[in-house]
């Protein structure tokens, strides 16, 4: 019986208590492969699944992650498409901070082979949210006017470089102007604003009298009401996040986050007719429980022949909680992603 080690949650509720531990790894059932996986993309859906403040999360003990990369070392019946020694790129509804993964065979896909491991763990779900969000519910179009926040982050550089296939106008909004170089010269956008208590109206200046008619959103907040002032009638925007709402600390601060709540921006939907906009809410897990709709998708996004996810930061599986901790603090460009040793 194969060992590996994993990373586990003996519940959810502080990061402090994510353990790493051996345990044993039955042998891949009918239509799965197993995987020795190379690296580890993180994402925020990890860290609100950890203090417990993600819908989604599992009862009880579980192990973190959502997506992978890595070599298959052994296959269950069944399985034709796929063989021992072919590098893939995976996606798991949580399980995903591990050595090594049993997986039904159509959540992995063939890694480029000119990609990186740590590439590879960087694309399925930053690249399927950006994609789906994007083109399945706020219809972009070429020629739209496209507000892209939190762009220096992985969902975000994604959104770009699809809108720039499509040929839409990009707006990217960060927290930190020591981003801005980075996405208006290397990765294309057309304007970038760093959020303040100004952002309103630098929002206005970018937009140059353009309509704003789609708005990629995961901040919440003061963002969140100000961005949708901004949208021009039949504008649509599409939430998939709420980085505002984040804790920088092992445990979620409730007095806090019982503020922002009660704070929150309230969207009446008695005036959506009058103000002729839309509000959309998208959540991958809903995406990964419909595999076909998953997979039709992924052909679509890889038909689009994107670049590889831009990786900005690489720790080590024994640095999990480094990783962990930098991720939260928002100060990161493109992908965290962990790299899992050889001798694991």
């Amino acid at each position: 019986m194969q060992q590996r080690k994993v990373y586990r949650m003996p519940k959810a509720g502080s990061i402090k208590n994510l353990q790493l531990v051996t345990e044993a790894l039955e042998q891949p059932k009918a239509g799965e492969v197993c995987v020795q996986v190379k690296a580890i993309g993180l994402n925020f859906a990890d860290i609100f699944a950890m203090q417990g403040l993600y819908s989604a999360t599992p009862p009880g003990s579980f192990i973190p992650g959502l997506e992978f990369a890595g070599e298959i070392i052994s296959i269950g019946n069944g399985v034709h498409n796929l063989k021992v020694g072919d590098r893939v790129m995976g996606a798991t509804k949580f399980g995903g901070y591990v050595s090594h993964i049993n997986i039904n065979q159509r959540y992995v896909i063939p890694l480029p082979g000119d990609w990186s491991f740590e590439e590879g763990a960087g694309f399925l779900v930053q690249g399927l949210t950006a994609y789906y969000a994007l083109t399945k519910l706020g219809n972009l179009q070429p020629g739209m006017n496209v507000l892209i926040h939190s762009a220096a982050g992985g969902v975000g550089i994604m959104a770009n470089r699809i809108c720039k296939k499509i040929g839409a106008y990009t707006i990217g909004t960060v927290g930190s102007a020591r981003k801005v170089d980075f996405l208006l010269n290397e990765e294309g956008y057309d304007d970038v604003i760093v959020r303040d208590k100004n952002f309103a109206a630098k929002l206005q200046d970018a937009l140059n009298n353009r309509p704003l008619q789609l708005v990629m959103e995961c901040i919440g907040g003061d963002i969140l009401r100000a961005s949708w002032d901004a949208m021009a009638p039949m504008g649509r925007m599409v939430a998939y996040g709420s980085a505002s709402f984040t804790s920088h600390t092992a445990s979620p601060n409730y007095p806090k986050l019982i503020w922002k709540f009660l704070r929150r921006p309230k969207i009446d939907p008695l005036r959506l007719p009058s103000q002729n906009k839309s509000l959309m809410g998208f959540n991958l897990i809903f995406l990964y429980e419909q595999t076909d709709l998953m997979l039709d998708m992924l052909a679509e996004l890889q038909a689009l022949q994107l670049r590889p996810q831009h990786v900005g930061h690489i720790f080590s599986f024994n640095e999990m909680h480094d990783a962990i901790r930098l991720f939260q603090k928002g100060e990161t460009m493109g992908k965290v992603v962990v790299k899992v040793d050889e001798h694991i």
